[in-house]
């Protein structure tokens, strides 16, 4: 743990130090905790499967193949939402096991390479649509662009077209401000969500160069609204006003984090090969 701010300390145990869960994988993302079943699953995108893995440190495989994914999160049904790379798609799986396709077009063009994925409470979904996944000749939209999946499906709406890289989101608390992460500028972007599910007043939240190996990718938000955005060096943790409280120092250089357990008091972190884990005091918004 390295502080910059007095205030870091609350947010975790005294002594607390991250635990390394699981390792041996080509490269970790996606973190999801299924809380009715009491454990986590994750994207290995290369090796192209989701795996499971338990409290007591079982790693099973959870689908294969797996299109590639990367984000996942589940939908106010509790339903498995995925971004795939492979496929350049958002889907989701339904109770009975067939998959949905939620999204692999706008205006009739196919989608970059879907990344990441966030669901509001009134059931829209963002997601981010960077090129990570795709060559450069495949690239059929003309902007890296951030967009939102009416909870009816009947609008797929562009709501960001700014971007470079967009990556990791996440709502505040209240779901008046949507975090996003432009990850080639190494920046977290912050908007407000409008009262039709659109975005306005674009701001830099933090700007997070560093010298350190990683970008700006996944991010989650706990109850009292501090945001956890992975990063160069490790897990940056900032308060809502965009102050950088102190770091979650991780052996190896993170992609993602998802909140998990049974109190949603542990960060659960992918990163390269590996599924690390710390606790805190302040629980997570459960997904």
């Amino acid at each position: 743990m390295q502080a910059n701010r007095p205030e870091f300390a609350r947010l975790f145990p005294q002594n607390a130090k991250i635990e390394r869960l699981a390792t041996g994988f080509q490269f970790t993302e996606g973190p999801l905790w299924l809380a009715e079943e009491q454990h986590l699953i994750f994207s290995d995108i290369p090796a192209n499967k989701i795996y499971k893995l338990t409290p007591d440190g079982q790693i099973t495989i959870f689908r294969e193949p797996s299109n590639n994914s990367n984000g996942l999160t589940r939908d106010r049904q509790g339903r498995l939402v995925a971004c795939e790379h492979l496929s350049r798609r958002v889907t989701r799986t339904e109770k009975e096991g067939q998959i949905t396709i939620l999204a692999d077009t706008f205006q009739d063009k196919k989608l970059n390479s879907p990344n990441d994925v966030v669901v509001k409470s009134d059931g829209s979904i963002y997601f981010t649509d960077p090129p990570y996944g795709i060559e450069s000749e495949q690239q059929e939209q003309p902007c890296q662009g951030v967009y939102k999946i009416s909870p009816d499906r009947a609008e797929i709406v562009l709501v960001a077209d700014d971007f470079l890289t967009p990556n990791g989101l996440a709502f505040s608390p209240d779901e008046k401000t949507l975090y996003i992460d432009d990850s080639e500028r190494k920046l977290i972007r912050a908007f407000d969500v409008k009262a039709d599910g659109t975005l306005a007043n674009s701001r830099i939240f933090h700007d997070m160069k560093t010298n350190k190996p990683g970008l700006p990718d996944g991010m989650k938000v706990d109850v009292e609204g501090h945001i956890y955005c992975t990063g160069g060096g490790g897990v940056w943790v900032f308060d809502a006003k965009g102050n950088c409280l102190g770091t979650i120092v991780t052996p190896e250089v993170p992609a993602n984090c998802a909140w998990g357990d049974e109190d949603f008091q542990s960060l659960y972190i992918t990163a390269q090969t590996s599924v690390y884990k710390v606790r805190t005091n302040i629980p997570g918004i459960a997904v």
